[in-house]
Order: structure tokens, then sequence, then C-alpha cells
């Protein structure tokens, strides 16, 4: 429960340090598992030191036990290994110390390990960390690679040797770190996360030789697994041999069975790629060279065709079907016009004999009053009225003799 405190009413070291090892007895006793880091065993003593750690976040917690608990387990475990302790927190007052005191310790067997290994991986591809389509392709040629391994390892060597030799100016941003052990899991992750960030490194190897199950454990951590699955650079994972098969294969962009089989898959072979180039050089050179010779054939054939090696026959065959349509076509207008004419002289003709002049010719004349109207009939004048008389050659004026209607119509 909290405690009441203020500037004015503030409580004791000692006070706050009773308080804290009362909360803590309150938990009981608790199983909890770790890596040992430490081991303490003085001769003589009674009791024995040890510190778990947490591999995945890096805590460390101070453990003692009787000898006799711990002799049940001396013969397998050491430092470096896996156990489960039941255990009981204390809280040393005078130092402000907490500590575990264990009443009984068991070592983590192979097989157990391998059970838990099996139930993370079920639970992490549920979750899709292994799934295909999150796989990223590999450049074709990097220019730098991010390299994960131990110092001065065999793993870095084969890496870094088998790289240069296939593509000579390949660039390296190597990052050492423990590659087993308690440490080796934030550092790995750091390392990765690293890497990652910097927009100049192509792909992210993590390479180690091979180990036992319990050396290979910090790579089927489920922390190191998920910084992997987030990095957005390509990983490549190079651990242990051939069988091994650490968790960090499945969730890697790509997974190589061993660190110089990592070199091969990342890096080109200058040697293939220039053999490479050649064939395709020679297969262009061959499709260009073969369809020249096509279009040449072609073009040939082409040259063989009378209209080209003779172009004016075409002109001069159209010159004599032009001449033959024109004749044609001035026959043609010839007799259009020719009838044309007929017919005109016909009508013409026609027209002229039905004609007021053509009768006035024969020796007829139009009598017409001063208004131009036509006399036809002799009872449209009078006595002495004036009329006109219209003849083939002109006009002259006449005057009505007699009364009106004596003149006797014609016979």
């Amino acid at each position: 429960m909290a405690v009441s405190t203020s500037p004015e009413t503030p409580i004791p070291v000692g006070e706050v340090s009773r308080l804290i090892g009362g909360w803590i007895d309150r938990l009981g006793a608790v199983w909890v598992e770790g890596q040992i880091t430490q081991l303490s065993r003085r001769p003589g003593a009674g009791v024995v030191f040890l510190t778990l750690r947490d591999p995945s976040y890096d805590i460390s917690v101070s453990v003692t036990c009787y000898r006799q608990v711990f002799d049940k387990v001396a013969d397998v475990v050491s430092e470096g290994a896996r156990v489960v302790a039941h255990a009981k927190p204390e809280w040393y007052a005078p130092r402000g110390q907490l500590s575990l005191r264990a009443a009984e310790i068991k070592p983590v067997g192979v097989g157990e390990l391998l059970a838990r290994l099996e139930q993370l991986k079920k639970s992490l591809a549920a979750e899709g960390l292994f799934a295909a389509d999150r796989k990223k392709p590999l450049p074709f040629l990097p220019q730098l690679i991010g390299l994960v391994c131990g110092r001065a390892s065999a793993a870095e060597r084969d890496v870094l040797e088998n790289a240069r030799h296939r593509w000579p100016a390949v660039r390296f941003a190597v990052r050492n770190v423990p590659v087993q052990g308690v440490h080796a899991v934030p550092q790995v992750i750091g390392a990765v996360q690293e890497l990652d960030a910097l927009p100049e490194v192509d792909v992210i190897i993590v390479a180690r030789g091979g180990g036992s199950v319990e050396d290979l454990l910090p790579f089927s951590d489920e922390q190191l697994i998920r910084a992997v699955g987030a990095a957005v650079t390509p990983v490549v994972s190079a651990i242990g041999h051939e069988p091994d098969t650490p968790l960090l294969d499945l969730v890697a962009d790509l997974r190589a069975s061993t660190p110089t089989d990592a070199a091969k898959k990342v890096v080109p072979d200058v040697g293939e790629e220039l053999a490479r180039i050649g064939q395709l050089r020679e297969r262009a050179w061959r499709a260009i060279d073969g369809f020249v010779q096509r279009e040449e054939r072609g073009l040939a054939a082409a040259l063989q065709r009378p209209c080209i090696q003779r172009p004016q026959r075409m002109v001069e065959d159209r010159e004599e079907q032009v001449t033959a349509l024109l004749e044609r076509g001035r026959r043609t207008l010839g007799h259009l016009l020719d009838r044309a004419d007929s017919e005109l002289t016909h009508t013409l003709a026609r027209v002229v004999a039905l004609s007021p002049k053509a009768t006035l010719e024969r020796g007829y004349a139009v009598l017409q009053k001063p208004d131009g109207t036509a006399v036809r009939s002799p009872a449209e004048v009078g006595a002495d009225e004036e009329l006109r008389a219209r003849v083939a050659e002109g006009e002259f004026r006449v005057r009505v003799d007699g009364p009106p209607g004596a003149v006797a119509p014609p016979a």
C-alpha cells in the first residue's frame, strides 16, 4: 500500500527498506528461469552464489542456495547453463539489495528446450512472421553489406574472404558481437538495428559457426526474431551448419546453410557475371547479324523486281492507257458535240419557221393601234383611225378608209 509522506513528514531510509522487505515477502516462493552467468563455490562455504540472467532483456538477479541444494546438480550445471529454480525473494535491508534464496534447482534439458522452441515456433508462425510474402528480395549487387558475427571468428573470415574472392569491390560494415552466452541476444539485436538504420547498407548477414543446441539458443530468441522481422533491410541467416535450424532461419529473408554459403548467395561471382555478359553479347551479336542478313536478302529480292529495275516501265504502261482513254474521250466528246449541233440546227429551223418574222417575210403585215395593240378584227378600228402596219422590212402608217366594219374579212 502507498505510504503518505511529504517534505515536512518524511520517513527514514530504514523504514523504507523495511517496507520494501515487507512487500517482497508477500510475493512468496516462485519458479524462475534464467541463464547462469556467474557461479561462486568457495571451498568450505555452506552457501553457493549464482547470478541468473534473462538473455532476452539483459536483466540479472543474484541467487543464493545452500551447498547441499547445489550439489544435487553440480555435475550438470555450470556457467552458461539454463536452469529453473524454486526460490523465495529476499530483501537485505542493511544494503538495500534484492536476491533470491533457491530451495531447488533444476537444469533445463535439451529436450525441454527443443519443446519450448517448437511451441515458440508455432506461436510466431501463427502471427505470420515466417510467411513467404514477407520475404524481401536481395539486391543483385550489394554495394555495402552489413555483417553481424563474432570477433575474429571463422564465420567472419569465411564471409569476408569468399565475398571478396567473388567480387573484389564489395564493401562490408562489420559489427562484432558475442554470438553465444547471456550477452549475445541484446548485442545482436542492437547490431542488426544499427545496420538497418544505415541507408547505405543493402543487406545484412547474421553469421555464426556451428555449435551445440545451447550455443545456438540466442538465435532462436523471441526478441531477436521480432527485431529481424521488423527490419527494413533484407537479412540473411547463416547460423551453424546445414542441420542447424534456429528460428532466425525462418524469419530471415534468406537462409544460408553456412557462412560461406551466405557469401555465395549474397555476392555474385565476377567471373560468372563476365562469362554471362560475354554470352549475352554473343547472343545479341547473333541476333543483330541475323536481322541484318534477313533485311539484306529482302532488299536484294526487292531490287530484283521489274518495277525496281525499270521503274519507267510502269509509267510507260500507264501512258498508253492514258492515251487510249484520252482518244476515247475525244471521240465521245466529238460525237456528243456533233449530235448537239445537229439537234440545234433542227431546232433553229423549226423556230425560224414558226417565228412571226418568217410570216412577215412571206408578205403578211401586222396592224397595230397607236398603243401597240394588234388589230385582229375590223370591228376593232374606226373610220379614219390611224394605224401602224409592220412588215418584214419595217413599218409604215395607214389610215382606215370607210365606216367601221366596211372592210371585208379575208377569204
